[in-house]
C-alpha cells in the first residue's frame, strides 16, 4: 500500500489535513541529513566546547568500544551498568560539585526520571513556562498537580508554593533557557523553595560546559553547588559532545531514582562509547577550562552580527516573526555556506519564530567575517 492510499483510509485520512494545515502555516518540518564532510560553517548545533571531532574524545569512545562492545547488552540494574558508567556519575558530579551522580540514555530521559519520581500523586509541582518539552512531559506524566509560573516569575512561584495544600512541592527550572538562551534566577528560587519546604530541579543541559567557573554551569556560578535541597539534571550531548543524560544530586536522591525513576529502571543503559566519549570531553574541559569563556565571547561576537542584544549564553536568537519568513531566512543562510537553527511554534511562542544562533568555542575569525556577509545579506528587509 503506498503512501497516498494510506492517507485514505479512515483510520489515518486525518493526517492529511493536519499536513495541509502545517504547511499553509509555515510549520512542516523535514529531515536533511548532513555529510561527515559537510563544509557548511555550523551555527545550528549544541557542540559548544568544540569537541565533537576531538582526537582525545574520539579516542576515548573508540577505547570504551573496543573494551565493551557496542551496547549496553540490557537496563542498567540488570546488565547495563559498567565501571565507566560509575566512573563517569563520579567524576561529573565532582566537575559540577554534586555529591552524587547517576547517568540516563538521554537528557530526554534523565528529566522524564527525575520529575516524575521526585513528585507524583499527592505532590505539586511549579514549572516555569519556558521550561524545555522534557520537563513539560515530565509534568504530564508525573500524576502530581502542575502550576505553569509566568516565565522567571520568582513571586508566581512563591505564591504556588505558599498556598499549596500538598503536603511535598517541586519547583522545576532550566538554567539557561534553550530559545532565548537566558538564565533562570536561581538565587531567588532556591531561598522561595527552602522557605516553603520544597525541592528545586534544575536542568543544567544548556548550563554545563559555558557558565559557571571552568564551564560548572549555572548552578555552581549562582553558589549553590552541593545544596541538598537542589537537584540538577544535565545532557551529555551539548558541551560534553557524547550522548545521553545525568542526574547530580544527593546520595539519598540518587538511591531513590535507582529504586523508582521508570526512565532508568526499564530503559537500556547509556552505550559505552557515549559513556566513553563523555569522560573524554570532561577531561578536556577539565585541562582546558578557558573553552568555556571562549563559548561566551563567540556569542557575543555573533550577537553583535545579528543586531541582538548581549547574550549570557551560547544561544543567540533573531526572532523575525512570521514561521515561514524564519524558515526562508535559514534555508537562504544555508545556500550561503551557514547552518542556522531555526525554531518555530512549538517550539517557541506564536509570532516569535526566530533563526537560532549557537556558538562554538572553536569558531574562527575568517569564519565570523563570513558569517557577518551572510546574515547581513539574509537579515536585510526580513525583521518583523
Amino acid at each position: 500500500m503506498t503512501p497516498t492510499s494510506l492517507t485514505q483510509l479512515a483510520s489515518l485520512g486525518w493526517l492529511g489535513g493536519l499536513e495541509r494545515q502545517r504547511r499553509a502555516a509555515g510549520l512542516r518540518r523535514e529531515l536533511r541529513p548532513r555529510a561527515a564532510d559537510s563544509p557548511l560553517i555550523d551555527l545550528a548545533s549544541n557542540d559548544y566546547l568544540g569537541l565533537v571531532r576531538h582526537p582525545d574524545v574520539v579516542a576515548a569512545a573508540t577505547e570504551a568500544l573496543v573494551r565493551w562492545g557496542a551496547g549496553a547488552t540490557g537496563s542498567r540494574l540488570v546488565t547495563g551498568t559498567t565501571v565507566d558508567h560509575e566512573l563517569l556519575e563520579a567524576e561529573l558530579a565532582a566537575f559540577v560539585g554534586a555529591d552524587a551522580g547517576l547517568v540516563f540514555s538521554s537528557g530526554y530521559a534523565a528529566n522524564l526520571g527525575a520529575v516524575t519520581a521526585l513528585s507524583g500523586p499527592g505532590a505539586l509541582i511549579v514549572s516555569d513556562a519556558g521550561s524545555h518539552a522534557s520537563i513539560v512531559d515530565a509534568c504530564r506524566l508525573s500524576r502530581a498537580r502542575v502550576a505553569v509560573a509566568p516565565h522567571a516569575d520568582v513571586a508566581a512561584i512563591e505564591s504556588a508554593l505558599a498556598t499549596r495544600q500538598e503536603e511535598r512541592a517541586l519547583v522545576v527550572t532550566d538554567s539557561v533557557f534553550s530559545a532565548d538562551g537566558d538564565l533562570a534566577p536561581l538565587r531567588e528560587l532556591h531561598r522561595v523553595c527552602r522557605e516553603h519546604d520544597a525541592l528545586l530541579l534544575v536542568d543544567e543541559a544548556h548550563g554545563i560546559g559555558v557558565r559557571g567557573d571552568g564551564g560548572r554551569g549555572w548552578v555552581h556560578e549562582s553558589g549553590l553547588a552541593g545544596a541538598p535541597d537542589l537537584v540538577v539534571t544535565a545532557t551529555l550531548s551539548k558541551s560534553l559532545a557524547s550522548q545521553g543524560g545525568a542526574v547530580l544530586a544527593a546520595e539519598p536522591v540518587r538511591a531513590h531514582l535507582i529504586d523508582s525513576a521508570r526512565t532508568f529502571i526499564f530503559d537500556t543503559g547509556l552505550a559505552p562509547a557515549a559513556v566513553g566519549a563523555a569522560r573524554g570531553a570532561l577531561s578536556v574541559l577539565r585541562r582546558e577550562p578557558a573553552r568555556a569563556r571562549a563559548v561566551l565571547d563567540r556569542a557575543r561576537d555573533l550577537a553583535a552580527l545579528g543586531g541582538a542584544g548581549r547574550p549570557e549564553s551560547a544561544v543567540v536568537s533573531l526572532v523575525l516573526g512570521d514561521p515561514q519568513r524564519a524558515y526562508d531566512a535559514s534555508v537562504r543562510c544555508r545556500e550561503l555556506g551557514v547552518h542556522v537553527g531555526c525554531f518555530r511554534p512549538p517550539s517557541v511562542p506564536e509570532g516569535t519564530s526566530r533563526l537560532r544562533l549557537t556558538a562554538r568555542a572553536s569558531l574562527t575569525d575568517d569564519e565570523l567575517d563570513r558569517i557577518a556577509q551572510v546574515l547581513g545579506e539574509v537579515l536585510d528587509g526580513t525583521r518583523a
